[in-house]
């Protein structure tokens, strides 16, 4: 089959190769997202499965996102992380200006929040932090553990410059079964290490 050829799937397929037809499914899986049904099971199970990679994979210094757009919300599941173990610190990112790689400061449930780029929360004026691992939302994923993000490309930069800072952080994506698509890859495109989602653990 020739590379720009879209398998048949059927007038419903998710899959994708032009860079503007990532635009439309960003909007389907949204969607999708956002009416899923049983996500209180669907969470407590990413919950039950995250913990423990977490513990696996010994991180110290964990980056984490505030949730937007019905993500999973990872908070619960980070205090109870950081109260496991003293010394263990958790941070939020904070966009510096448009096009720049993500700042993570630590954060706690008790940190002060401030309205951030895009409305975003933030912590108000904790230290900055290097995680060495993140947890990075997942619009959509494929098989092979490429993210489909919100089409800011703020992951693929932060990734890409803690990496030539010699400071590859352990990447997690964070979905949905229901939100796995044949995304082909693109040259800026970095694979998660791992992705969570109700049903386990990639």
């Amino acid at each position: 089959m020739p590379s720009n050829q879209a398998p048949d799937n059927g007038p419903d397929s998710l899959y994708f190769n032009a860079p503007e037809d990532r635009r439309t499914v960003r909007r389907r899986l949204l969607a999708l997202r956002a009416a899923l049904p049983d996500r209180a099971s669907a969470d407590t199970r990413i919950a039950a499965a995250l913990a423990p990679l977490l513990e696996r994979i010994g991180v110290q210094r964990l980056g984490f996102y505030w949730p937007i757009q019905q993500e999973f919300d990872a908070r619960d599941t980070v205090a109870q992380w950081l109260a496991a173990m003293p010394g263990r610190v958790a941070a939020l990112p904070v966009v510096s200006r448009p096009g720049a790689p993500l700042d993570f400061h630590t954060w706690t449930p008790d940190t002060t929040m401030r309205t951030g780029h895009y409305g975003i929360p933030v912590p108000d004026g904790t230290e900055a932090v290097m995680p060495d691992a993140l947890l990075i939302p997942c619009v959509g994923f494929s098989a092979d553990k490429f993210r489909l993000g919100y089409g800011g490309g703020f992951y693929d930069r932060t990734l890409a410059a803690m990496a030539a800072a010699g400071a590859t952080p352990v990447a997690i994506g964070i979905g949905f079964v229901a939100c796995e698509v044949p995304l082909q890859a693109e040259a800026h495109d970095l694979p998660m290490d791992w992705v969570v989602t109700e049903r386990g653990v990639m």
